[in-house]
């Protein structure tokens, strides 16, 4: 599957992918950022089928950016292209792809102790808009 899909698709999957981690690590930085990019990390690493290979290697992937609203400009819309393209080659691996970032969300939001912070859920509701535009 991963074949049928364009260097470009595959790069905007995983800037999607590792944007989310960014984006929720720098939602979290009151907290524990470090844990939660290591926790949603790990959840990232753990994705299976075309997702999980693309993810599986960073080739391609340039996130800049020197305000978290830089990168938000750069994964928002990664994340609804992610789904799109997923959507026309094969529905299943959309859900798929929206599931693996809702585990990276539930991953970051473990590493809080207690409810997550107003600015993360923010974040959270952000990523979910972007997933679902």
């Amino acid at each position: 599957m991963t074949a049928s899909l364009s260097a470009q698709d595959q790069i905007a999957i995983r800037t999607a992918a590792y944007g989310t981690v960014s984006l929720l690590s720098a939602a979290g930085i009151a907290g524990s950022a470090h844990k939660i990019g290591t926790d949603a990390s790990l959840a990232l690493v753990a994705a299976t089928g075309t997702v999980g290979h693309i993810v599986a290697d960073a080739k391609g992937l340039k996130l800049k950016g020197k305000s978290t609203a830089e990168l938000a400009d750069q994964v928002f819309p990664a994340i609804t292209e992610s789904v799109r393209v997923l959507e026309a080659h094969d529905p299943a691996e959309a859900e798929n792809f929206r599931t693996t970032i809702k585990v990276v969300i539930d991953a970051a939001n473990r590493a809080h102790k207690g409810e997550p912070s107003p600015v993360m859920a923010d974040m959270v509701r952000k990523i979910e808009d972007a997933l679902n535009a």
